[in-house]
């Protein structure tokens, strides 16, 4: 049996209002993910008629034990932070913010135990002592801040030792970055 002219133009009908409804769902979730505010934390926190500049002085390493490379990338990760998120001019001096500090600690401590009595994991912490001054906001602290990461016991520190400190680096430094111009 062969459909007839009006089966066929109701099948075109009801596709044509599928279609149509379709288009009007996909408008419609465009335009309000094109409406969906945006906030921004630095921007409210920073006065930038006030404050124009940071100075970040190098972060030293003075923890007991330490890997080398962690100071330099330290301090490339804070600075780029602050010149990438907001509209601070890094100067070497005479900033109208101003950081400094050093990473006061580098530790490993057995975090897990197997059913074998031996360390399963391995917890390695980071701290840094921070100093910050804003006199344009009146405001000046010193805090620590620390951040751990766990490995398995069974992998070498060394093997694994650059992207656990890489992830602990990004951890302190949002907690700086928050802790100063976002004021959490």
């Amino acid at each position: 049996m062969q459909p007839t002219k009006t089966t066929h133009n109701s099948l075109l009908k009801t596709a044509l209002a599928n279609f149509k409804l379709l288009l009007l769902l996909v408008l419609l979730a465009c335009t309000t993910a094109a409406c969906t505010p945006r906030f921004s934390l630095i921007s409210a926190s920073i006065d930038y008629n006030l404050t124009k500049s940071i100075q970040i002085d190098k972060i030293t390493n003075r923890a007991p034990y330490g890997w080398a490379p962690m100071e330099a990338m330290f301090n490339n990760e804070l600075q780029e932070r602050f010149t990438t998120q907001t509209r601070l001019k890094l100067v070497k001096r005479n900033g109208d913010m101003h950081i400094a500090g050093e990473i006061i600690g580098y530790d490993q401590f057995n975090k897990g135990i197997a059913s074998d009595g031996f360390s399963s994991q391995v917890q390695l912490k980071m701290t840094v002592n921070i100093r910050f001054s804003n006199p344009k906001k009146n405001q000046q602290w010193e805090r620590q801040f620390s951040a751990t990461a766990l490995y398995n016991s069974t992998q070498q520190l060394s093997s694994v030792q650059e992207k656990l400190v890489s992830d602990m680096i990004e951890d302190l430094v949002d907690q700086i970055f928050n802790a100063t111009v976002a004021d959490w």
